[in-house]
Parts: C-alpha cells; sequence; structure tokens
C-alpha cells in the first residue's frame, strides 16, 4: 500500500527543480547581457544565437567596458624612450708608465748612494757604487798587456820588411794584440758594473738599503717610477667588450682628490674575456704633467657610448597574458594590445622592445574595461592634467 504523501514529495521536487532552472535561465541571460566578453565566448562554444540574440546596444555598452555608458574611461601615460648601455663606470687602480727595480750586475759592498728618496734621475745617471779596486787593478793589467802586445807587433812587421820574420809570425803578433785589446774592454765593462745607473727617467722611491751594505744581483737597490702618465687598469662588463677600442676617450676622476678629472685615452685592452668574472681587462693613460697622481691611485673611469634606446612605458602599463607581458595602446581613440618585451625594469620606467607604430601613449588605469579595437575616453593625458569634462564639478 503507497502512502498518502508520497504524491506531496514528488511535486515539492518538481518544483524545486524548475525553481532551478529558471534561476539558471535568469543567471544566464544576464551574463549574455553585462558580462563584456560574454558574446565571444558564446561564440567560442558554438552557440552563436545567444549571441545573436543580445540588442546592439548592450553589445556596444559591453565593447564600451561598462553598463550605461558608451566608451571605457581609462588614464593613460605617454610612451617615451631611453637609452641603455650608453656609459661605462667602473673603478681602477692607477700605477706608473714604467717602474724598474735596480739591483747591481755583481755582488759587492756598497760604497756610495748619490741620490736620495724622491730625487729624479735621467737614464743612464749614477745612482749608486760598488768598491771596485779589484776592477781597476785588472783594467791596468789590461792597459799593460795592450801596450806590450802593440809593442811586439811594430817589432815584427819592421822584421817583415827584410824578411826576418814570416807571415805566421806577423799573424801572431797581430792576434796578440786583438786578444789584449779585447782582455781591456772585458776588464772596463767589469769595472763600469761597479757603478749603479738609473735603466730609466723618473723619480727615486724609498731605499732600501745605505752605504756599506753587502748587496748581491738579486738586491733591490732603489725603485724608479716614470710618472709622466699615469696608467690605470680597470675592467669593463663583456657586453662592452665590442665597443671599446685603443685610442678612445676616457675620464677619470681620482678618489682622493674630489672635484678633478683627467682626460685620457684607451691604451690597451686585453684579447680575451676573464671566464670568473665575464669582464674585460682594459688600460687608460692619463698625463701627469704636475706630478700631482701617483702610482696605486684607485680611479672612478667613464666611458660614453652610443647605446641602445628602447620604448619607455609607466609600470602601470605591463600587463600579463598566457602569451607574455602586453600593453594597452591608446591610438586615434582606440585601445590596442601590444605584445612587449621587458628588457630593463628602472624605478619609475620600464624599457621595452615592441612595436607602438604611430601610438604615443599606454593605458595605466581602467585597464579592466580595455577591450581590443574598442574606443576608450582618455580622461588623464600623457602629461597628466585632466579634462574639464571628466572633473567633477564643486558646488558653489
Amino acid at each position: 500500500m503507497t502512502p498518502a504523501w508520497y504524491p506531496e514529495i514528488g511535486m515539492s521536487f518538481l518544483k524545486q527543480i524548475l525553481v532551478a532552472l529558471v534561476t539558471v535561465v535568469v543567471a544566464g541571460g544576464l551574463w549574455i547581457s553585462f558580462f563584456p566578453g560574454a558574446p565571444e565566448v558564446l561564440s567560442r562554444w558554438g552557440i552563436d544565437w545567444a549571441s545573436a540574440s543580445v540588442p546592439e546596444r548592450t553589445r556596444q555598452e559591453q565593447a564600451g567596458g561598462g553598463f550605461g555608458q558608451q566608451n571605457a574611461i581609462v588614464v593613460s601615460a605617454e610612451i617615451g624612450s631611453s637609452t641603455i648601455n650608453d656609459r661605462l663606470s667602473a673603478i681602477g687602480t692607477g700605477r706608473a708608465l714604467s717602474t724598474v727595480s735596480v739591483t747591481p750586475f755583481a755582488a759587492g759592498r756598497l760604497n756610495e748612494i748619490l741620490v736620495q728618496s724622491g730625487s729624479r734621475v735621467e737614464a743612464g745617471d749614477i745612482i749608486a757604487t760598488l768598491d771596485s779596486d779589484t776592477e781597476e787593478i785588472a783594467v791596468d793589467r789590461a792597459q799593460i798587456s795592450l801596450e806590450d802586445a802593440n809593442s811586439r807587433l811594430e817589432r815584427v812587421q819592421a822584421l817583415r820588411t827584410s824578411n826576418t820574420v814570416t807571415a805566421v809570425q806577423l799573424n801572431e803578433a797581430q792576434l796578440a794584440v786583438n786578444n789584449a785589446r779585447l782582455q781591456l774592454r772585458d776588464a772596463e765593462l767589469t769595472l763600469s758594473r761597479r757603478s749603479i745607473v738609473a735603466p730609466i727617467s723618473g723619480i727615486v722611491g724609498i731605499l732600501p738599503v745605505s752605504a756599506g751594505n753587502y748587496v748581491t744581483a738579486q738586491t733591490e737597490i732603489a725603485t724608479i717610477d716614470d710618472r709622466s702618465r699615469i696608467v690605470i687598469d680597470f675592467w669593463a662588463p663583456e657586453r662592452f667588450a665590442g665597443m671599446i677600442s685603443v685610442g678612445q676617450t676616457v675620464t677619470a676622476s681620482s678618489v682622493a682628490r674630489p672635484g678633478q678629472s683627467y682626460e685620457g685615452v684607451v691604451s690597451a685592452v686585453d684579447n680575451r674575456i676573464d671566464s670568473q668574472s665575464r669582464t674585460l681587462r682594459i688600460q687608460a693613460s692619463i698625463e701627469n704633467e704636475d706630478d700631482t697622481l701617483r702610482a696605486g691611485m684607485s680611479f672612478q673611469t667613464q666611458m660614453q657610448f652610443p647605446g641602445d634606446t628602447y620604448p619607455s612605458v609607466d609600470p602601470l602599463a605591463i600587463q600579463w597574458g598566457t602569451d607574455g607581458a602586453f600593453v594597452w595602446l591608446v591610438q586615434n581613440g582606440v585601445a590596442r594590445r601590444a605584445p612587449v618585451t621587458i628588457i630593463q625594469r628602472n624605478t619609475e620606467s620600464v624599457l621595452v622592445s615592441a612595436d607602438f607604430g604611430d601610438a604615443n601613449a599606454v593605458v595605466t588605469e581602467g585597464i579592466h574595461s580595455v577591450r581590443e579595437g574598442a574606443e576608450v575616453r582618455v580622461v588623464s593625458g600623457p602629461g597628466g592634467a585632466q579634462p574639464q569634462a571628466a572633473i567633477s564639478p564643486t558646488d558653489s
């Protein structure tokens, strides 16, 4: 036997289904009528009849980006341009044009030092001497031997005219003279090397030895710096490798002398990139005529290059989609989507690589209501000033 309340349950369930269907239909109609992208979504689903049933005015309102208005209201910003990789700034270390550590040719006791620290010397000047008594004796002995050989040669030549001596004896006498002359030159060279001379012109540094010290061929007597020009060693990032060449202008300022800058030129460029730091070694030369700069100083070096110019947009204009970054352009009052590649982010701008055509502004606010090809109304132009029509009136 069937209970009497079964028909009542069936009727209640049917009413609930009808109410749910009506709710779904009404919600769908509202979504089709007022959601901005509804016609496109229905078209992709193959439901063209629903899109066709939307009134033309409603579709225009959707394209305008809002309910009851024709065009989307947006704020725009001007598209600028910025140049990057146009300047190289690096810290470098200066050194003298030439630096020589002077050592003697032979060992001995240091007799005399003829220069002081800070003295300017010319190439060939004697700066110190070693004991040379033995070498002086050797020179005198070689001179006596040469005189004796010359006298013997003269006698042999005189006897040769009377055929008293043979040609072989004459040749031996001549050979003895030549050997004696070479022995004299050797003794004089050994004696000259007891004097320590400056190999270059420059300034003498602090002397590490004093007269009376015994020195060897490895002992440093003095250091001489030719600082008529200062050579600065600095390292440039590898992206500048193809832009730097010998002869380019360099501006250098000493950290120890702020406010003063010096003009120089690139004197040498290394032939390879350092694999650890990914930098290229550069040498620049600057004049030091007044001798105010010293080796070992640190310098801030700068070089100018043409650089690379890219469009610059407001950071708020950058949007992201499934295919990457893009911006909304405002061109003749119509919105156009343009994909971009971000090159560099700055505090107040973003440098991008993109084809903007003749568009000169991008949308920064009101982006949610912008659609491709839809007309937009800009209420804040590139200069940031709002038109009077867009400003709310103030009661007087």
